[in-house]
């Protein structure tokens, strides 16, 4: 039992906003050591932190890892350049348009260029309500920090 254990166990820790993808994906494991799992919140007030170090700390602890302790960090901070190409995949199969540097986001459902923001708060803090002018479908978008 070791390192790339914890990260086996943890890539089964799902996101509690975003179940379809897991604490890798997202980049929140910052790192992992046989003692340690250093995480970073997407943000610094969000509000999932303690649920996700609870979520953390129940599958540790179920997989035998009871003395590895979960630090939380916030320097620097989380940014969506951390979140992995699976992880933007999942996000865009789960609906949620991924990040990205363009200016106009790619709709999840239809794969169309042509949308617009609908308001810059989403379903989260961390997410923007997109439209798409094609399929007008709503979506949601992370915002890219």
């Amino acid at each position: 039992m070791g390192v790339r254990d914890i990260w086996t166990v943890l890539n089964g820790v799902p996101d509690p906003e975003i179940p379809a993808v897991s604490v890798l994906d997202l980049g929140i494991v910052r790192s992992v050591e046989e003692d340690k799992v250093v995480i970073t919140p997407t943000y610094s007030g969000c509000p999932a932190t303690q649920f996700i170090e609870q979520s953390i700390r129940q599958a540790l602890d179920a997989n035998g890892y009871r003395d590895v302790a979960i630090e939380t960090v916030l320097t620097p901070p989380w940014t969506t350049d951390w979140i992995s190409e699976e992880g933007k995949e999942k996000l865009r199969a789960y609906g949620i348009a991924p990040p990205e540097l363009a200016k106009a986001a790619t709709c999840p459902q239809c794969g169309s260029t042509d949308t617009e923001e609908v308001s810059r708060f989403g379903s989260t803090p961390c997410k923007a309500q997109w439209r798409c002018q094609d399929c007008l479908e709503p979506f949601d978008r992370f915002k890219c920090h």
